[in-house]
């Protein structure tokens, strides 16, 4: 077995850039302070960015499919990953309580190939039908050598920006809510999503050489089909459980960063924690990368969702009804662990000890 224990992606770094562009982007608030559209407050460092319009709240968010794009060219399948592009900027804007409604795309391309474009799109439609989003602009941009990818094909880096609106009535879910002692539900997740895929290119490469999307998995399905898996949505869930007036304390996305990050965002509102002693277990596919990689569970749960794709925190004495809702709409959940009042997350994995990934903050 071959070690491979760098990502190529310091996360640390990372989140400093983060820090340095907002910081810019935080000097123009000042900009509209007598006019109408200002940023809603209380939200630094969440999901999604919201502003109110005199009451009337529209939220925003922008990322992109990132490197699993690599996958769609090995496999020469691009009808799939439209998911993850949804599933990216949509799941953020609702983690803020935002109703996604439309979103805008940009698909950059080294050279044209409208088969493929029609590919991607009809599995973008797809994506939106089932987050029930509408598309309404984007832009195609020819780039020459400026994109570059595997193979012979069209290559691409596709981007889209979504829009959502705060149901009348209905708070910004932003963290301020929680309290010790309320219920953290994790909702199940199909695979690796669209985060830490620099990761596992190199672990597979490393380990099976440059052609190791062919490799076989199982008898039916290749390891290139098992990390194509797109994106559980978990929208339109969130979106009916608060239509249905249910409430939702805090809501974690879990994408790059883990668990530990991004649940961390609303608690730290509260200077509260969490203990996780009932996640879902990973993937019987997670468990063999990380083998294959040697990749310790604290690097685990801080690059990939290890089979937790998100995360909500409720009233504890509601937590059944909840489920039962979620169950009947199709999800899996379980209820992984309690919020604490010391600002720490635990977490216990499946061979670890909870110290192990503790994290104080």
């Amino acid at each position: 077995m071959k070690n491979t224990k760098e990502s190529g992606i310091d996360i640390d770094l990372g989140n400093r850039c983060s820090q340095i562009a907002y910081s810019w982007a935080k000097k123009t608030f000042d900009i509209r302070k007598n006019l109408s559209g200002k940023p809603a407050e209380g939200l630094e460092g969440a999901f999604s960015n919201v502003m109110d319009f005199n009451g009337v709240k529209i939220g925003t968010s922008s990322d992109g499919i990132g490197t699993k794009i690599e996958l769609a060219e090995r496999m020469k399948k691009y009808d799939t990953i439209g998911f993850d592009l949804v599933a990216m900027v949509a799941d953020d804007l609702v983690s803020n309580g935002i109703e996604p409604v439309n979103l805008s795309n940009i698909i950059d391309v080294d050279f044209l190939d409208s088969n493929v474009i029609n590919d991607l799109m009809r599995g973008l439609y797809n994506a939106c039908e089932f987050a029930n989003i509408i598309i309404t602009g984007g832009e195609i941009a020819e780039l020459g050598s400026r994109i570059s990818g595997y193979g012979d094909g069209m290559h691409f880096n596709w981007c889209a920006t979504g829009n959502g609106i705060l149901p009348e009535n209905i708070k910004i879910i932003d963290g301020y809510d929680i309290n010790p002692g309320d219920s953290i539900i994790s909702l199940k997740s199909r695979g690796f999503r669209s985060n830490g895929f620099s990761l596992l290119r190199k672990i597979m490469s490393t380990n099976f050489g440059d052609e190791w999307h062919r490799e076989e998995y199982s008898d039916e399905r290749k390891w290139g089909d098992i990390l194509l898996t797109p994106s559980l949505i978990y929208t339109p869930l969130i979106v009916s459980l608060i239509k249905n007036n249910v409430k939702l304390n805090g809501i974690a996305h879990i994408t790059g960063g883990g668990i530990k990050d991004n649940l961390k965002r609303f608690l730290k509102n509260r200077n509260l924690g969490a203990k996780l002693d009932n996640l879902f277990p990973p993937l019987e596919f997670m468990k063999q990368i990380q083998a294959l990689g040697e990749v310790t569970e604290e690097k685990a749960y801080e690059i990939w969702n290890m089979g937790n794709g998100m995360l909500i925190i409720v009233n504890s004495p509601e937590v059944d009804s909840i489920l039962t809702r979620i169950e009947k709409l199709g999800y899996r959940a379980c209820v992984a662990g309690k919020v604490t009042s010391t600002p720490e997350i635990s977490i216990q994995s499946s061979g670890c000890n909870p110290q192990a990934l503790s994290v104080r903050y």
